[in-house]
C-alpha cells in the first residue's frame, strides 16, 4: 500500500483565557468555532477548534487553554509560526482590521517573495496572513465577520524551528514524501506531492537559538493528514522500523490518531481525514454547543461545573 501525507491536518497550542482565544480567533480572524469539547485527556480544560466552515483538514487550529498557565518561551525544537493563506488584494482588508483592534503586525515580503503579514495573538503566538492566489475558496467561512472576499482559506505552511536541519529534512523527504523546493539562507522550504490548504513546511536551522519551552502562547503539536486508517497503520508500522517512539493508534473522535518527536524535538502527530467535525453534530450546529465523547458524557455535570462559561460566537451573514 502506498502511504501518504497531504498536508497539515491541524496544528494545536497553547492558551491561556478562553474567552480571549474565541474573542480573538472566531472574532478577530474570523475563523468559525468548529468544535467545543475538552481535552481528553485532561476533561477540566476545553479544547477548542477553529477553521473554515466545514473543518476541513489543513484549515483547523486548536487549543488547550491553560487559565492559570505560564508564558511559554518560543524557541528551537518547536513550531515557531503558523501562516494562514489569504486572497490576494485583502491586506487592505487587513491592516485596516487589525489596526481597528489595536494590533501590531508588521507587512513584509518573505525570503521566497511571499506578501507577509506577521503578528501575534493574545497570548503571544506568532501568525502570518500570507497572501497568495493559491488560497481556496473552498475553505473560508462564508459566515463570520470577515467578509468572504477577505476570510482566511486555510495553512499556507508551518514553520518548524531547529538547532540542526538535516535529520528533520531525511525525516520529510526519505520517509514523509515531501520534496525540498526553496532554499534561501537557513529557511529550507518543502512540499507535499498533493494540492490544497497547507502543503508547505519550512524549517529555519538556529544552531544558537534558546531551546523552547511549551507553555501559553506556544503551539504543542502539529499533526498531518493521511487519508484513511489503513494508511495510518502502515505508517506506525514504518516509523517504528524506523526507531522512532510511536503510540498507539488514539481514537480523537474526529479523526485518528498517532504521535512521535521528529529529531528536532517537534512533537509530530499523523492524523486521518475521516470521521470529521460533523460525526456527533450537524454541519450547521458545529461549535455552537458543548459536545462530549461518549465515555465522558455520564460526567457532563461535573464537567460543566468546572469549565469557565463562555460567551460562544454568532454567525454573522454578510449580504
Amino acid at each position: 500500500m502506498d502511504k501518504q501525507v497531504l498536508g497539515i491536518h491541524h496544528v494545536t497550542a497553547i492558551a491561556g483565557d478562553p474567552q480571549t482565544n474565541i474573542d480573538f480567533y472566531a472574532g478577530i480572524l474570523g475563523l468559525r468555532l468548529v468544535k467545543l469539547t475538552v481535552n481528553f485527556d485532561d476533561p477540566t480544560t476545553y479544547h477548542l477548534y477553529y477553521g473554515d466552515g466545514q473543518g476541513h483538514p489543513g484549515t483547523i487550529l486548536t487549543f488547550f487553554p491553560w487559565p492559570d498557565g505560564i508564558r511559554g518561551r518560543i524557541g528551537t525544537g518547536q513550531l515557531t509560526v503558523t501562516s494562514f493563506a489569504t486572497p490576494e488584494q485583502s491586506f487592505p482588508y487587513w491592516k485596516k482590521r487589525l489596526a481597528e483592534h489595536h494590533m501590531q503586525f508588521e507587512e513584509a515580503h518573505s525570503v521566497f517573495d511571499e506578501a507577509v503579514l506577521s503578528f501575534s495573538d493574545p497570548d503571544g503566538l506568532q501568525l502570518e496572513l500570507i497572501s497568495t492566489a493559491a488560497a481556496n475558496p473552498d475553505h473560508a467561512w462564508s459566515r463570520g465577520p470577515v467578509p468572504f472576499d477577505f476570510a482566511i482559506r486555510g495553512f499556507h505552511h508551518v514553520t518548524l524551528c531547529e538547532e540542526g536541519y538535516e535529520r528533520t529534512a531525511s525525516l520529510l523527504t526519505e520517509t514523509m514524501g515531501f520534496t525540498p523546493t526553496a532554499t534561501s539562507g537557513n529557511r529550507f522550504r518543502y512540499s507535499t506531492s498533493s494540492t490544497g490548504a497547507g502543503t508547505l513546511v519550512d524549517v529555519v536551522c538556529t544552531p544558537a537559538g534558546r531551546p523552547g519551552r511549551v507553555s501559553v502562547g506556544t503551539v504543542h503539536h502539529v499533526a498531518w493528514r493521511t487519508p484513511t486508517d489503513a494508511q495510518q497503520q502502515e505508517w506506525q508500522r514504518a516509523l517504528t522500523a524506523l526507531q522512532y517512539n510511536v503510540t498507539p493508534i488514539i481514537d480523537r473522535k474526529y479523526f485518528h490518531s498517532i504521535y512521535f518527536r521528529e529529531p528536532g524535538g517537534v512533537l509530530f502527530e499523523i492524523a486521518t481525514d475521516p470521521p470529521g467535525f460533523a460525526v456527533d453534530e450537524p454541519a450547521e450546529q458545529l461549535g455552537s454547543h458543548l459536545v462530549l465523547p461518549s465515555w465522558l458524557e455520564p460526567a457532563r455535570a461535573r464537567i460543566e461545573q468546572a469549565l469557565p462559561k463562555l460567551r460562544l460566537p454568532l454567525a454573522v451573514q454578510h449580504e
